[in-house]
């Protein structure tokens, strides 16, 4: 559908960056990516440093893991993937108590 400005949709480049088996897994499983994640991915999937500001239930989490799932995966297909950890998350326990 087009804009009220008549200019045309931008193509959808959601999961350009991501391995064709993760992109589908995503889409098969959770569904269309919010707005948090479209937005977060070109950043956190070009290695930037990113810092996603959004309510509970957004999706920042799976913006920031499936960008490392896709990492790992990429890796392990290329023969690759380390023996140690790569990952290391904190999770905003408190916050989420509230």
């Amino acid at each position: 559908m087009d804009s009220p400005h008549n200019f045309p949709d931008p193509p959808d480049v959601s999961f350009a960056s991501f391995h064709p088996i993760i992109a589908s897994w995503f889409q098969d499983t959770i569904g269309t990516p919010t707005d948090v994640q479209t937005a977060s991915w070109p950043a956190i999937c070009s290695g930037e440093h990113a810092l996603i500001a959004a309510p509970t239930g957004s999706g920042k989490t799976l913006a920031a893991f499936l960008a490392s799932i896709d990492s790992l995966f990429q890796q392990a297909l290329s023969n690759d993937l380390a023996d140690h950890t790569q990952i290391l998350y904190v999770s905003p326990l408190k916050a989420l108590s509230n």
